[in-house]
């Protein structure tokens, strides 16, 4: 076993340090769950706390109230929200590393071309983009549907790049050769073999996508009420003024709720993925 070349004072330290760290990172959503929990003249007490001293749901309770009294039922919003998030990742990681795939391990002209541009198309904001897109979706006849949410999901650079790069360093290049030479179809190379050694870098493709499409607010492409999200009605009902400050707060919780299940079922990989560790040839 290999000996790490560290005093026991200099591991103390490192531990001492991410301790610190991760405190910091928690601190955040610690305080979120607290004001969530405060009552309203609690919430704005000075100096301020941290633990509420009379924890009460009552701001829960509103916001329940608050989506109830809604025109268009609450149902509808989540309904929405959950087919934009299932199939825009779906559409996300599939095609995403279908592209990457291509990109990675078949040989034809202009390969590193194409790649160089999706590098080049990670430095956009989607706020650039969002006129063109508009203009796309408006041509294509699919404005004001959640298809003009989903659509655009099929070119995600950042899921393209992270998926193409675990691969390069994930599957060698004889592994894919030996199962042509047994007679595996392109197709079949792709889906049981690839797939499945890549894991790592789809979780975390699945990870990013949720994140994005549970929180979306398509304004812009969407503007019929019953089409809207979950995240647009949450953020209608917390901008309702300084009184529905607890009720902010209960609806950021609610809101992180989803993304941080998925983050902490898929950890491992995503941690996996970043590290782009895996075989080598």
């Amino acid at each position: 076993m290999k000996r790490l070349n560290r005093s026991r004072g200099g591991t103390i330290a490192l531990f001492a340090f991410i301790a610190v760290v991760a405190c910091l990172s928690a601190f955040p959503m610690v305080l979120v769950v607290g004001n969530s929990l405060k009552s309203l003249s609690e919430l704005w007490k000075f100096p301020p706390t941290i633990f509420p001293e009379n924890p009460t749901i009552k701001n829960y309770i509103d916001m329940v109230n608050a989506m109830s009294s809604s025109v268009v039922p609450f149902s509808r919003y989540l309904l929405n929200t959950v087919l934009i998030t299932v199939c825009g990742t779906l559409a996300n990681v599939v095609a995403g590393s279908m592209a990457a795939y291509s990109l990675c391990k078949l040989h034809y002209p202009g390969r590193e071309f194409i790649f160089s541009l999706v590098v080049k198309a990670l430095m956009f904001n989607t706020t650039v983009t969002a006129i063109p897109l508009y203009v796309i979706m408006s041509n294509l006849g699919i404005v004001d549907s959640i298809w003009a949410v989903i659509l655009p999901t099929l070119g995600s650079t950042l899921s393209l790049y992270l998926i193409k790069q675990f691969m390069e360093q994930s599957i060698p290049d004889s592994l894919l050769e030996a199962a042509r030479l047994d007679g595996a179809s392109e197709w079949k190379v792709f889906w049981d073999i690839v797939m499945p050694n890549i894991k790592p870098a789809w979780c975390t493709a699945i990870l990013l996508s949720v994140q994005a499409y549970w929180n979306t607010m398509p304004n812009m492409l969407i503007y019929s009420e019953e089409k809207k999200t979950l995240a647009y009605v949450l953020n209608q009902i917390s901008a309702s003024g300084l009184s529905r400050a607890g009720v902010t707060a209960a609806i950021t919780v609610f809101m992180m709720i989803v993304p941080i299940t998925v983050f902490v079922v898929s950890q491992s990989q995503v941690l996996q993925t970043m590290a782009t560790s895996g075989m080598k040839e």
